[in-house]
């Protein structure tokens, strides 16, 4: 019966499921096997566990029959959360009952994590062609699920980008469902100069740009020559197209600048031409102002001069005093 055990033990169950593609949770299952007190009593719990991997295959069947590494990860921690709080529990009852309690509770674990999975996680891409990794619940192996976008073609739409001259656009065509694509897949970005929506574009119009692993490109300093149809594609090293999106520029001018135009004043008439100045009547004036100049300057001077000798003749009976202190004071 030993022998008949062990073999039981060490075999791998041809109906695996997701639960028990995990690693971890084959552990519970075997250490819960081998708790069992008697060798009768390891072989009912062996069989209970056997038939849980069968409603587990079942109920990945029913949803397609796959699970990403992250929902995986969700049902496991829950699952032993559970299991942990089951062992804890003293509750009356046999204990094949209580594991038959628990892996029904597993199996509806993983029936929850597994129809959220499919709702929204699966393939969220509502355009575009997303080729994701998956695990197979039945091999236990990882394989490439292919989500076609329900338009069945890869391009998600067109967006106006409006800017004025000298300032900037930034061109952004990320969505979350990227991080999900297999490999290393790049954004090209090309365009066609022009104002966009004039005229049908064919592929041959669009000139390359730039290739980036970033999603996003800036454009600084606009003018109105850079304004036209920008395009944007998600693709790989083969040149699949995942995502494609357009975008049409349009770069406002700055407006004109209103100069004020210089006013001219009229020229006198001819009758007048004794209000003109002329040269004979200009030179005598600069020579007045220029004598007028020097004279007040000279003027200024002398003034200057008798005021500081009048401050030194002020100052010299009260020096000579000073003088004569000190020397009687000596």
């Amino acid at each position: 019966m030993l022998l008949i055990l062990v073999s039981l033990l060490c075999c791998v169950p041809a109906t695996r499921a997701c639960l028990q593609c995990d690693r971890g949770i084959r552990l519970l299952h075997e250490d819960l096997v081998l708790s069992a007190p008697t060798v009768d009593d390891q072989i009912e719990m062996k069989k209970i566990c056997d038939h849980a991997y069968v409603t587990y295959r079942e109920t990945s069947r029913a949803r397609k029959g796959i699970i990403d590494p992250t929902t995986l990860y969700r049902a496991r921690t829950e699952y032993q959360s559970e299991f942990d709080r089951f062992l804890k529990t003293q509750d009356t009852g046999s204990a094949t009952f209580k594991a038959i309690q628990i892996m029904e509770k597993g199996r509806k674990i993983l029936e929850k994590h597994l129809d959220a999975f499919i709702r929204d996680g699966l393939c969220p891409n509502r355009c575009g062609l997303l080729n994701r990794r998956v695990m197979d619940c039945f091999s236990c192996r990882y394989k490439i699920y292919i989500c076609l976008s329900p338009s069945g073609h890869q391009d998600c739409g067109e967006y106006t980008v409006q800017a004025e001259e000298g300032g900037q656009a930034v061109l952004n065509c990320f969505l979350p469902w990227h991080h999900l694509l297999l490999g290393k897949p790049e954004y090209h970005y090309s365009w066609v100069p022009g104002v966009p929506g004039t005229k049908k574009l064919d592929e041959d119009d669009f000139k390359a740009l730039v290739v980036t692993d970033d999603s996003s490109v800036v454009l600084n300093q606009l003018h109105v020559d850079e304004q036209g149809t920008y395009r944007c594609s998600l693709r790989d090293r083969d040149g699949t197209v995942f995502y494609r999106v357009t975008f049409l520029l349009t770069v406002a001018p700055l407006p004109d600048q209103t100069h004020r135009p210089l006013v001219t004043l009229p020229s006198l008439p001819h009758g007048d031409s004794h209000f003109q100045p002329t040269e004979g009547l200009l030179v005598p004036v600069i020579v007045m102002v220029t004598a007028l100049s020097l004279a007040a300057s000279v003027g200024l001077t002398v003034v200057l001069g008798m005021i500081m000798n009048q401050r030194k003749a002020a100052e010299e009976p009260r020096r000579r005093k000073e003088e004569t202190t000190t020397q009687n004071t000596a």
